[in-house]
């Protein structure tokens, strides 16, 4: 009987072990990249703002299509004259048809400075993207770096409060001083201040892990950089990210954009011509009928409208030079854009680069400092070292410990920063689990809507 009860007691042990949310696994890099692609409130707006301007193009081709608009009235007038009250009632409707034939190309280029506003838009999506992915993997790893940092802290505390309790021993048997006391007393207060900071530190950084992801930071997994996603050297990065960084990109379209606006600015110095036609019935009753305009008429028109502008005021050659100017203003955009990337390449493959570096030094620091450390308190407790010594060798200890963390936590953060600073920190690349966001579905649904208050996705 006690074996089965004590198979049973095993069973509902492993039963609850396996419920537990603590048994659950493990959060991924990949799994956080993916919540935050599916849930960044940021990344969300960005995508509604692509939208918007997807709209954009609906509205410019409208100046091609036809405008048709309806009138009706009614009017009743009441004359009193000479003893005699005569009554009128008059009403008309109509509907007139407008057609634009030609606006100096104004609708055609406003067209394709619209499109070019589109495929900029989508790029700059595709840079936030990349920045919300960059800043998912920096919040996932200063999670991690800093439950690191708060465990090694706490082990420091513990390893500091048995050297207090042993300087004091030591003291109360005449082997030690109270010099050596207080150091231990001061340094184990010291290690309360700095485990309390360390605490708050992580719980910083897992409010923001919150904000980036949208989820609680659970049990995090060690990740790894991304060294087969690099290219092979800083200049092979510089020749990519020249190439394909949709910062550069957007900008680019953004010339396009303007170069469209400045030629549909120009189309209003030319001729314009309209055509319409127009249908309406008129009605007009009089009681008593004195002149015999009782009855109703039709009537219909057709024609077309030569407009030569001649003199705006200066308004039209004002909105072509402030044209020109964005335009110029634009093209200079694209060396902004192409100066801030190459710094960002070259900066963060400093920054791999040294951390790699660290990693392997901090290694071997740590096994040194350990060492010493191990040393240092055989020799104190045969009268050669003193507790102060045993509290440096500790605090180098624990140093070091700390800085191996952080270098860890660079080496995958500078991986990433180098991915987005080409421009191929992107879902594909990285294999995330998630439906990939296609901002073309959007735009083809609308780009050529005729009528429809209605969105695409029902609203």
């Amino acid at each position: 009987m006690p074996s089965v009860r004590k198979r049973i007691l095993a069973a509902i042990l492993v039963s609850a072990t396996a419920l537990s949310p603590l048994a659950a696994s493990a959060e991924t890099i990949t799994g956080a990249l993916a919540k935050a692609y599916q849930y960044n409130s940021q990344l969300n707006a960005a995508r509604a703002g692509v939208r918007v301007t997807d709209e954009g193009v609906a509205i410019a081709k409208s100046g091609w299509r036809p405008t048709v608009t309806g009138s009706s009235s009614i009017d009743y007038t009441s004359t009193h004259a000479q003893g005699a009250t005569q009554n009128i009632t008059t009403g008309s409707f109509g509907v007139q048809i407008n057609q634009t034939l030609f606006d100096g190309f104004q609708t055609r280029n406003n067209v394709a400075a619209a499109e070019s506003q589109v495929k900029a838009s989508v790029e700059s999506l595709r840079n936030t993207e990349e920045n919300i992915l960059f800043n998912a993997a920096s919040a996932y790893m200063d999670v991690i770096r800093d439950r690191q940092v708060a465990a090694l802290t706490a082990q420091n505390l513990q390893f500091l409060t048995e050297q207090a309790r042993a300087a004091r021993s030591r003291f109360e048997v005449g082997e030690g001083t109270r010099t050596d006391v207080a150091q231990a007393d001061a340094s184990r207060a010291t290690a309360v201040a700095q485990l309390s900071a360390a605490r708050a530190t992580a719980l910083a950084s897992a409010a923001t892990y919150h904000q980036i992801v949208g989820d609680e930071p659970g049990k995090l997994k060690a990740a790894s950089p991304l060294g087969k996603l690099l290219p092979g050297s800083v200049d092979s990065a510089l020749t990519v990210a020249s190439a394909e960084h949709p910062a550069i990109l957007a900008t680019q379209h953004l010339v396009d954009a303007a170069a469209f606006s400045v030629k549909s600015s120009e189309g209003a110095l030319l001729p314009q011509v309209t055509a319409s036609a127009g249908i309406s019935d008129n009605y007009s009753h009089s009681a008593p009928d004195i002149r015999g305009t009782n009855g109703t008429s039709t009537s219909a028109n057709i024609g077309a409208t030569l407009t030569i502008p001649i003199y705006s005021g200066g308004r039209t050659s004002a909105l072509v030079r402030q044209g020109k100017e964005s335009l110029s203003q634009a093209r200079i955009q694209v060396d902004v854009s192409r100066d801030q990337v190459r710094q960002a390449v070259v900066s963060a493959w400093t920054q791999y680069v040294a951390a790699r570096e660290s990693v392997d030094a901090n290694r071997q620091v740590i096994d040194a400092a350990q060492l010493a450390l191990n040393g240092v308190i055989e020799e104190r407790n045969v009268g050669q070292r003193t507790t102060l010594d045993v509290l440096n060798a500790q605090n180098a200890v624990i140093t070091a410990k700390i800085n191996q963390a952080s270098s860890e936590r660079d080496v995958v953060v500078a991986s990433y920063a180098i991915l987005s600073a080409i421009g191929r920190l992107s879902v594909d690349r990285l294999g995330l689990g998630v439906t990939k966001y296609k901002p073309e579905e959007h735009y083809n649904a609308v780009k050529d809507k005729w009528y429809g208050l209605r969105t695409p996705d029902g609203r």
